[in-house]
């Protein structure tokens, strides 16, 4: 791994400390050599070292963050020269000054020469092999200078200052192995051991610099459903499992000269090495990543687990030095998050049309959180009929119609206002305004059996969600209403938090609310939660009664609704349009229909109107 950043700033700040220690003892030293030799010889050393103390500055100079790794490097074997002749200066001083014959100078010169080694041994700590050589330089001539005066005392010296040459490389390694240990963690990811968010993003950008002619492919990689591995099976089974994906991530990214990450979570990234054209990347990003997920969805033993993941994968093609590193990464978000939506397992390219979408979900998102206030969300209501078309219910739906953005799906802001958490104030909304309509209805004595309300799982599973249906109903629905509430959920939400989700029907079932499980056969709910969740009602989706002509898509529907009958549910078919889906319905026993067959959704008014006109 390259140096990292935190390193390069030290060793910038050092060049300055090491000028400062010649400024403090260097000219001193310097003018009293002078005073027992040539002012000439010492005005030349005085010189010299100034040469070298403007080299060192010029160093410090050119240092700039902005710089590739490559230039950094370069940079700091520059600076590793530089402290290296510096510190050699004063021994080359040394051997002069030691020549002289006044030995006040010897011991000046040897002062200044163990003071050097100290201050040396500190500042190059983090340099193992430099400090070992630059030690040696200072300690080895006073050792041998020590050695030839020839008397006991200098022996002793000697000795002694063989035993602080040992110290001062012992507490040299000592705190180059803290340096290390610390660099490494703070540049690791410490369950995986891949480099983090801090230590991608620095070689993201040292790329984006380096690159500028060239191409390269950035992957952003978030695990699918990860969150219901940990919740069902614990975070020590989730961790081993991040664990094993970074191992795969990693072999197939070396193999391919690649750089991997995890910048937290279940959230990786990949790097690419450059390419010359872009045909040539698009091509290696295509194959990386599909080989990538192939390997990400093999089977995994975990503690006898047999575990499957899948991934969704977004790329960003880096070809443009203009735009910060951060960028290609956004762009890499948008791609990843539109494979999610997309549903899942899948890699999508980042382009500029996927950027209008995106930014177009984010106007939807800035102006959703205006809509209750703006009065722009209206309530539909679709009928429910019997095999007899006597309308028995209706299945509240939501409508947006935004001045700016003109109507909006519910298909398309209900995702969006999960997604940012609005989905609890929105939901709130609308679930008021239908108990308000039961309410109007039950005071018009409209014998209704019951009203469908769409219920998001966020919602549900919210801290203060019982506490709010408790209010709503005790401020809107007495003892003498007769319509049943059903609130429906999505088969392919109920997995995420399975118990909770079953103590939130249980306490509500108290207040005589029944659950509908929505969409049925388009997630991939196991048959034991239509045992385990106690919901009341099955609704079949509308694409698959849609294509009930197909042979498959009618014994599809009829396997749903023997499911249904043998669970003892209510089954709803939605999305009728055409008679002899019906005729094929009615023939299965399904219990209740939906669809523009009977009527397509209509205002609180059309539907009162709808149901007088039935009941005549």
């Amino acid at each position: 791994m390259n140096e990292n950043i935190s390193f390069y700033r030290f060793m910038h700040k050092q060049i300055l400390v090491v000028i400062a220690l010649f400024m403090g003892t260097g000219p001193g030293y310097i003018m009293m050599g002078a005073l027992y030799g040539s002012v000439l010889v010492e005005s030349a050393w005085f010189i010299f070292i100034i040469i070298v103390s403007l080299y060192g500055y010029k160093l410090y100079r050119d240092f700039s963050l902005f710089m590739t790794i490559e230039q950094k490097d370069f940079w700091l074997d520059r600076v590793r020269f530089f402290m290296f002749a510096y510190f050699s200066l004063w021994s080359i001083i040394f051997l002069v000054y030691v020549l002289k014959d006044n030995h006040n100078l010897h011991y000046i010169a040897i002062a200044t020469q163990l003071g050097s080694a100290v201050v040396a041994s500190t500042i190059l700590a983090s340099q193992k092999n430099l400090v070992i050589v630059t030690v040696i330089t200072l300690i080895l001539p006073i050792t041998i200078y020590l050695l030839a005066v020839g008397e006991v005392y200098s022996y002793l010296i000697a000795f002694f200052t063989v035993v602080l040459s040992g110290v001062l490389l012992y507490a040299a390694k000592n705190t180059h192995d803290y340096l290390i240990k610390s660099r490494y963690q703070s540049y690791h990811d410490h369950l995986t051991g891949l480099g983090n968010r801090r230590y991608f993003l620095e070689i993201l950008e040292s790329s984006v610099k380096q690159n500028c002619n060239k191409y390269s492919y950035l992957l952003l990689i978030d695990l699918d459903y990860f969150k219901t591995i940990n919740d069902t099976l614990g975070h020590d089974i989730g961790d081993e499992l991040l664990i094993e994906v970074s191992k795969r991530m990693t072999k197939l990214a070396h193999e391919n000269n690649n750089t991997a990450a995890r910048l937290g979570g279940d959230e990786f990234c990949i790097l690419s090495t450059s390419f010359e054209t872009k045909d040539e990347c698009l091509k290696a990003a295509d194959s990386f990543s599909k080989e990538l997920l192939r390997r990400i969805k093999a089977n995994y033993i975990i503690d006898d687990h047999h575990l499957y993941i899948s991934a969704s994968i977004g790329i960003s093609i880096m070809n443009k030095p203009i735009l910060q590193a951060g960028t290609f990464l956004k762009e890499a978000d948008m791609a990843m998050y539109e494979v999610k939506h997309s549903g899942r397992d899948g890699v999508i390219l980042f382009s500029e049309e996927l950027c209008e979408i995106v930014e177009k979900k984010l106007d939807i998102e800035r102006m959703l959180h205006f809509a209750i206030e703006r009065d722009e969300i209206t309530l539909k209501y679709q009928p429910q009929v019997d095999k007899n078309k006597k309308v028995l219910g209706c299945e509240i739906l939501v409508r947006w119609n935004n001045k700016e953005l003109g109507n909006i799906g519910p298909a398309t802001f209900i995702p969006i206002a999960e997604n940012t958490g609005y989905i609890i104030e929105l939901g709130a909304y609308i679930l008021e305004e239908s108990l308000k309509t039961i309410q109007e209805w039950s005071k018009k004595s409209m014998s209704l059996q019951q009203v469908s309300i769409n219920i998001s799982m966020r919602q549900l599973l919210h801290q203060n969600f019982i506490q709010i249906v408790t209010k709503l109903l005790e401020k809107y629905i007495d003892d003498e209403c007769k319509i049943g509430i059903v609130f429906e959920i999505t088969e392919t939400s109920t997995a995420d938090n399975l118990t909770s989700l079953i103590d939130v029907i249980n306490t509500l079932k108290k207040y005589n609310i029944t659950f509908s499980m929505d969409d049925f056969g388009t997630g991939y709910s196991s048959l034991s939660y239509l045992r385990e969740i106690p919901i009341r009602e099955l609704k079949v989706d509308q694409s698959f009664v849609a294509k009930l002509s197909g042979a498959k898509e009618a014994s599809l529907v009829k396997t749903i609704v023997d499911i249904s009958k043998n669970f003892s549910l209510i089954t709803v078919a939605e999305g009728v349009e055409e008679e002899y889906q019906r005729e094929y319905l009615m023939e299965l026993g399904c219990d209740l229909y939906q669809g523009y067959l009977f009527s397509k959704p209509l205002t609180k008014e059309g539907f009162e109107d709808f149901f007088r006109f039935n009941m005549q």
